[in-house]
């Protein structure tokens, strides 16, 4: 069931003794980044403050994530499984998950091939007021949206031509630098991929 944050949540807290797992997931990515614990407290203090709050067994306390490292987790959704004792919380990561430097606690990555996409985005979101004379992507925003645009046309004919005239990998290849392209487009307007989604979602009925 899906959480209305200005909703109170039927969980059940007399099965883990006042505990109950959340598992995070990243909003955009859904990569699983880590698992913690939560009371009501935890919980309440999450939905209040927009910073995923824990309950930790070892220092017996209230924990935010980033308190001391600043890499927070920015609350996004919170839902509760069928059973009622196990929280999914929706957040979007500001730097490394884990205490080793990684961005999830299970090492790199845990999304599929498809989640990069997301990374992608904050990739050159990050970009975007980077000097120009040292990213290529800073070089393209400074250049414009008609700019982008015209190189998104080319990537797009390249990519034609490559699915006509030669082999997979360099179709896949073209078809990657279109794709970035893209993806630069979409920003230097203010839009994102989650914008597309959403047009193809009610045309097909998503």
């Amino acid at each position: 069931m899906s959480d209305a944050l200005d909703n109170a949540l039927d969980v059940d807290w007399e099965k883990g003794a006042g505990l109950v797992p959340a598992v995070i997931q990243d909003a955009d990515t859904g990569a699983v980044l880590m698992l913690g614990y939560m009371n009501a407290a935890a919980l309440d203090q999450t939905r209040e403050s927009g910073l995923v709050t824990f309950w930790s067994r070892s220092k017996n306390r209230l924990w935010t994530k980033g308190e001391t490292s600043g890499n927070v987790l920015r609350l996004v959704s919170v839902s509760l499984d069928c059973d009622r004792d196990t929280l999914l919380i929706q957040a979007r990561p500001e730097g490394p998950v884990c205490h080793l430097g990684t961005p999830t606690c299970w090492g790199e990555e845990t999304q599929g091939a498809l989640g990069f996409l997301a990374r992608l985005e904050r990739i050159i979101a990050d970009r975007q007021g980077a000097d120009p004379e040292t990213s290529y992507t800073a070089r393209l925003f400074s250049q414009g949206v008609a700019k982008i645009a015209q190189k998104v046309g080319e990537e797009g004919v390249e990519t034609a031509l490559a699915a006509v005239g030669e082999g997979d990998d360099a179709l896949t290849g073209e078809a990657a630098d279109l794709i970035f392209h893209l993806m630069v487009l979409l920003r230097a307007r203010g839009l994102g991929l989650g914008d597309v989604a959403k047009v193809l979602a009610q045309r097909h009925g998503g």
